[in-house]
C-alpha cells in the first residue's frame, strides 16, 4: 500500500533525523541566531532538515516539500512532504529532551478546502521514544528497543479530571486570548507545560487529555494530527476544524474536546 510504504518511510527518516540532532544536544557544539520572526535557530535544525529533504528527494523525487527551515519544492505528486526538523528548539537549547522531530505527508486533493495529513511520525531523541500514524491503520508508540505498542488516548470523559498541556502561557497573551487560558485552565484537574510535540505525543499515548496551541505553524500541527486522530482522539482548530493550517489547534482525547472548545469560545 502506498501510505504504508510512505509511513515507513517516513518512520525511518524522522528517526534517523532525530538521532543527528543528539550530536549537538547538551554540547556547546551550535551557535543560536535568530530568524525574522524571532523564533530560535541552530545548525542543528538545519543539519536535520537537510538530511530528511535529501532522502524525500532521493525515493520520492516528484513530491512536494515543506519545511521550517528552507524554501518549499514543488512537486508533481498528490503528495507533500511537512518537515519539522527540531520541534521545541528552545528546549533543545536549554538542554531539555522535550523536543522532537516531526515528518508529515499531506495527500492534495484538488477539490478539498481544508488541508489534512494522512502520515505523521514523530521521534523524540533525547528521551527515545516516539509514535507513529497514518490514515486508516492505527496509532502506534515505541520506546528504544521495547516492542512497538498501540497508542491509545485516555478514557477520561470529564473535563475536571483531566490534565491540560500546552507549550507556553504567555502565547494566550500575545493573541489577545488570556481569558480564555484562564476559563480553561481553571476547569481541568491541573495544567502543565509540558508543550510542543511532547505535549501532543502525551495525548496520543494516554497520559494527558489535551493539548492546546494558540499558536503554530502547519509543520507544528502535520504530524500530530494523524497520530491523535488514530489513536482515538480529536485534532482541530479552535473553531472546531479538521484541519492542520489555522494557526491554533487543540488536540484531545475526543471525550473532552466539545468542553474544550466551549471554553476557548467564551474566554475570547
Amino acid at each position: 500500500m502506498e501510505l504504508e510504504a510512505r509511513l515507513s518511510f517516513a518512520n525511518q527518516i524522522a528517526k534517523a533525523a532525530g538521532k543527528r540532532t543528539l550530536k549537538y544536544f547538551q554540547t556547546t557544539l551550535f551557535d543560536v541566531q535568530k530568524k525574522e520572526d524571532g523564533s530560535p535557530l541552530t545548525i542543528a535544525d538545519q543539519d536535520a532538515e537537510r538530511y530528511l529533504r535529501k532522502m524525500i528527494q532521493e525515493h520520492y523525487p516528484s513530491d512536494s516539500i515543506i519545511g521550517e527551515e528552507f524554501e518549499s519544492v514543488e512537486g508533481s505528486s498528490p503528495y507533500r512532504w511537512i518537515l519539522d526538523p527540531i520541534d521545541g528548539t528552545k528546549s533543545f537549547i536549554s538542554g531539555v529532551p522535550l523536543y522532537g522531530t516531526m515528518v508529515a505527508v499531506e495527500q492534495i486533493e484538488s477539490d478539498s478546502k481544508t488541508r489534512n495529513s494522512v502520515i505523521g511520525s514523530v521521534y523524540l531523541p533525547g528521551l527515545d521514544v516516539g509514535v507513529y500514524a497514518a490514515q486508516g491503520l492505527g496509532a502506534w508508540a515505541f520506546q528504544g528497543d521495547q516492542p512497538v505498542v498501540r497508542a491509545k488516548v485516555s478514557k477520561k470523559s470529564r473535563l475536571e479530571d483531566s490534565v491540560l498541556t500546552t507549550s507556553s502561557i504567555d502565547s494566550f497573551g500575545a493573541r489577545e486570548a488570556g481569558d480564555a487560558y484562564q476559563a480553561l485552565s481553571s476547569s481541568v484537574y491541573f495544567c502543565r507545560t509540558w508543550g510542543d510535540v511532547y505535549g501532543y505525543f502525551l495525548v496520543a499515548t494516554g497520559r494527558v487529555e489535551v493539548m492546546i496551541d494558540p499558536e503554530l505553524n502547519i509543520w507544528d500541527a502535520a504530524a500530530v494530527q494523524p497520530i491523535i486522530e488514530e489513536a482515538g482522539g480529536r485534532f482541530t482548530d479552535w473553531q472546531g476544524n479538521q484541519r492542520i493550517d489555522s494557526g491554533d489547534a487543540v488536540g484531545s482525547n475526543g471525550l473532552i474536546h466539545e468542553a474544550v472548545l466551549q471554553k476557548l469560545g467564551a474566554g475570547i
